[in-house]
């Protein structure tokens, strides 16, 4: 009776059009007052504690304010310029930089849509004007921004892990070697695909060249450096790391690159200006943009934004703690898993109800909300089953990747539609080709475990633990 009311209002809520954290939080509510002893006050304190016991979940603001000022810093431009440099001479060289860039922009973003809309926003258009046809362009960015919640840092994995309470830090080690597979898988069917169409590569420009569109790219590569190499060496912890991450990308769209900010379009040398005079100038200049950076418009404006996000997910969050709250008191992931495992039903078997059951989901929910509600009911049963909770992670992200390709509430759609200026039916036409690929690596994430574990069980052993 309970799991029937608890689910029945959440669909009925959803149906309705209501907004998925109200729905949650409503069916949650009416639950507990109609079955529980709890009071009106207790669900309150719950609210408070979906989130401030999760100290991983603190990771979430930095990781979107860092993903903010990037987005708006012009690092994306000097990562596609960089990865333009490196693969663009190859026989569909274009399209294969654009998924090189999103896989870099991904290190440094841990979101999805971002990575589409910065990246897409400005590489469509470059390879219309290649000769690249324009479906083409924005099929295979709607594709490759999903790794943008596979690479590491993402946000939607620190939501698993304090769903579950496994270690943040494996998590971003297990995504670390998938992520490079997806769009290494991507690339070599972009250029199957422009070998038998004959699409067009650049140049190449030369060494010189690359050097140089490296080093204008180091500021926004650095951080993957610090932010993967802090929490893969055991220096610091996801949060940790995300907090430095938002003031180095502060640092570096506002001081270094200069595209916002108080210094905007102000040069960093001055024409036959000596070199220590330079970085002496440039020194001094850096108290003066932390306090006019306060009250500058654009950077407000960024703050602003990461902030509307950062509250409306965490308001997603909150409300699906208190619906998993639900499931855990009365006791639903432990029916359920008792239930299946008396089925007799083998892991294989099992994880092709769960791929199902998320493929569903994706297609009518946020991925927050689908791991903090479908995450508490698959995890016990996993673990009776033998399945590695940090594989389990991974086959539940892979699946978020293609629920951000599928109507009606796909979010990279909604994303490349807006970017390309075509409708939502085209955008949907022009992902679909490359959907097949993400469910052909599904398969694969799902039944060779290893590519998920060998990366956090290598590093794990370096360490002295017991793989």
């Amino acid at each position: 009776m309970t799991i029937a009311v608890l689910f029945g209002l959440l669909f009925l809520c959803m149906f309705m059009g209501m907004p998925i954290a109200i729905a949650l939080g409503l069916s949650s509510v009416a639950t507990i007052l109609m079955f529980s002893n709890d009071s009106l006050a207790s669900i309150s304190l719950k609210l408070f504690e979906a989130t401030s016991e999760h100290y991983t979940l603190l990771a979430i603001p930095f990781f979107i304010l860092s993903s903010a000022f990037l987005s708006t810093g012009g690092v994306a431009r000097r990562l596609i310029n960089f990865a333009i440099d490196s693969v663009g001479h190859v026989k569909g060289g274009l399209a294969m930089a654009s998924v090189m860039a999103c896989m870099l922009f991904a290190a440094v973003s841990g979101s999805s849509p971002a990575t589409v809309a910065a990246i897409g926003s400005i590489v469509i258009v470059g390879m219309v004007k290649a000769g690249y046809p324009k479906a083409f362009a924005a099929g295979v960015i709607a594709n490759a921004g999903t790794l943008g919640i596979l690479i590491p840092p993402s946000i939607v994995m620190l939501v698993y892990a304090a769903a579950t309470e496994v270690s943040a830090s494996r998590m971003f080690m297990a995504g670390f070697i998938p992520g490079l597979m997806m769009g290494g898988i991507l690339m070599l069917a972009i250029y199957i695909v422009a070998r038998i169409k004959g699409l067009p590569s650049q140049p190449f420009p030369g060494f010189a060249a690359l050097a140089f569109s490296g080093a204008r790219a180091l500021g926004g590569l650095m951080l993957i450096i610090i932010v993967l190499g802090s929490i893969y060496g055991g220096v610091a912890s996801p949060t940790e790391a995300a907090s430095v991450a938002a003031v180095y990308a502060w640092l570096v769209s506002v001081w270094g690159y200069r595209d916002i900010g108080p210094l905007k379009d102000v040069a960093w040398r001055k024409e036959g200006e000596n070199a220590l005079v330079m970085l002496a100038r440039n020194l001094v200049l850096l108290p003066v943009v932390m306090v006019c950076s306060f009250t500058d418009k654009e950077v407000n404006h960024v703050v602003k934004d990461a902030a509307k996000v950062s509250i409306m997910l965490l308001f997603i969050i909150a409300n699906a703690m208190l619906f998993a709250h639900v499931l855990t008191t009365e006791r639903i992931p432990h029916t359920i898993a008792e239930t299946i495992v008396a089925w007799g039903l083998p892991a294989w078997g099992f994880l092709i109800v769960v791929n199902i059951l998320l493929l569903i989901a994706g297609n009518f929910m946020e991925p927050s909300a689908i791991l903090l509600i479908m995450a508490p009911i698959l995890f016990p049963i996993a673990v009776q089953l033998g399945i590695d909770p940090i594989h389990l992670g991974i086959i539940m992200v892979v699946n978020m990747e293609i629920g951000m390709l599928t109507p009606p509430v796909g979010l990279n759609l909604f994303v490349t539609a807006g970017i390309t200026g075509e409708s939502m039916g085209w955008a949907i036409k022009a992902a679909l080709p490359w959907l097949g690929l993400l469910l052909i690596f599904l398969i694969l994430i799902t039944y060779i475990p290893q590519i998920s574990l060998f990366l956090p069980d290598y590093l794990d052993s370096l360490r002295g633990y017991k793989s």
